[in-house]
């Protein structure tokens, strides 16, 4: 039985992975990738001039992150009376359960600890009381609206990453210009740049299987002897095989004693980290964390959501540190597509909210400050059912890194539609 796959078997099975099914994530009419999942779809952009702004690491909280017991407003004594089982005891010296202050007004939780160096060299900014204008309380539709930039508008296909990418006046040729990590690209990417989804460098490498490797080489490689269509997707591929073969991942020690969490978050935040070192065009990373949907069982000092802001806070400091020197010329933000309501419920949780808060780290960025003007916890200063008020837009705290730290000054493009911009004064020019 001859088992060679010929070009137009190629094309055909192609054609097929790309109308596969659809994840939670991706809109109606998304395309996967024609290719397997450790195989990134490659840029195109012409050669030109190097990105002369940060690098951006993005992470994605998905589920609607606590921001009340994150970052907690212990100066405002509503937030106790609001959370008789969850809320955090007050700052105490030498306490290790206790809100850790920053300010005499806000703290971190406890579980963020990890956090709290980076704050003291002003390498951490917090803004609070900030989130997209939208009501919604879908997930779907918020996180929706945040990674496309537009909220309440989805008339417009591409995200605000991707039209960043696009409109950049530069252009980098490198297939790790943009990175996703995980299993399906972020939509924050869409648009015409491609973007390489990864899973692992070391899956990208086939487990490491070196003999399967030069397999699957050789194979391909022979659907292109005669000239085809695909011969650039070819040439990119094994370009891109080539450049991270630079990256030897079971050899790689994080620097200045970085540890990263062993979960699939602190494993993607060690990539991340690997590819920026080995300078090979990374402009823009995207990074999710899941679970912070906490209706019940959330826990105070213990449990489900100090687990998690544990995850996290090591995460972002190991990634940090890792960085080194390089990260005087990274810019990392998270966001949440919203907070949760500022009284518990009773099952020991809270419900989906509005108003959040954001961290940004990074070499270029005041750091040592909260961030955004409070709006109160009073019944009359809620918004909605019960919410934290937005008093920031999240484009306000994105735009700046954009125009600023990016160095892509049509953050008006970027963000369509929006004529109300704050300058916080978060990011160094």
């Amino acid at each position: 039985m001859d088992t060679k796959l010929s070009r137009r078997d190629f094309i055909k099975f192609a054609g097929s992975l790309a109308v596969g099914p659809r994840s939670g994530r991706e809109p109606a009419g998304a395309r996967r990738p024609a290719l397997p999942s450790w195989m990134p779809r490659m840029a195109f952009a012409p050669e030109g001039m190097e990105a002369p702004g940060d690098i951006l690491v993005a992470v994605f909280q998905r589920g609607g992150m606590d921001g009340l017991n994150a970052v907690i407003p212990h100066g405002d004594e509503n937030y106790f009376e609001l959370r008789n089982q969850l809320a955090i005891p007050e700052p105490k010296t030498g306490e290790d359960e206790s809100i850790i202050d920053l300010d005499g007004f806000f703290g971190l939780h406890p579980s963020l600890r990890p956090l709290k160096d980076l704050w003291d060299q002003k390498s951490l900014a917090i803004v609070h009381a900030v989130g997209s204008p939208d009501p919604t309380h879908s997930h779907f539709d918020a996180m929706d609206y945040m990674e496309r930039g537009t909220p309440g508008e989805k008339a417009i296909p591409t995200g605000w990453i991707g039209r960043h990418l696009q409109t950049a006046p530069w252009q980098n040729e490198s297939p790790f210009r943009a990175v996703g990590m995980g299993g399906v690209m972020q939509a924050a990417f869409r648009g015409p740049v491609p973007v390489t989804t990864l899973k692992s460098i070391a899956d990208f490498h086939l487990g490491g299987d070196m003999a399967q490797l030069a397999g699957f080489r050789l194979s391909l490689a022979a659907l292109y002897s005669n000239g085809s269509m695909l011969d650039p997707l070819s040439d990119a591929t094994f370009n891109a095989v080539d450049i991270l073969d630079k990256i030897d991942v079971n050899q790689y020690t994080p620097a200045q004693n970085a540890i990263y969490p062993e979960t699939e978050f602190g494993m993607a935040l060690k990539q991340v980290a690997q590819i920026a070192k080995a300078e090979i065009g990374l402009e823009v990373a995207c990074v999710d964390i899941g679970g912070w949907d906490t209706h019940n069982s959330q826990g105070s000092v213990d449990g489900q959501l100090p687990n998690l802001l544990g995850e996290f806070a090591s995460g972002l400091a190991a990634l940090y540190h890792d960085l080194g020197d390089l990260a005087k010329k990274v810019t990392i933000v998270t966001m949440s597509e919203f907070g949760r309501r500022a009284q518990e419920n009773a099952s020991g949780g809270t419900d989906h909210g509005h108003g959040n808060c954001m961290f940004v780290l990074g070499g270029g960025i005041n750091g040592g400050k909260v961030y955004g003007r409070w709006p109160g916890l009073t019944s009359e200063q809620l918004y909605g059912p019960g919410d934290l008020d937005i008093t920031t837009d999240f484009r306000d705290v994105l735009g700046e890194i954009v125009e600023k730290r990016l160095q892509n000054p049509v953050i008006d493009e970027i963000f369509p539609g929006y004529n109300q911009w704050q300058q916080l004064g978060i990011a160094k020019g």
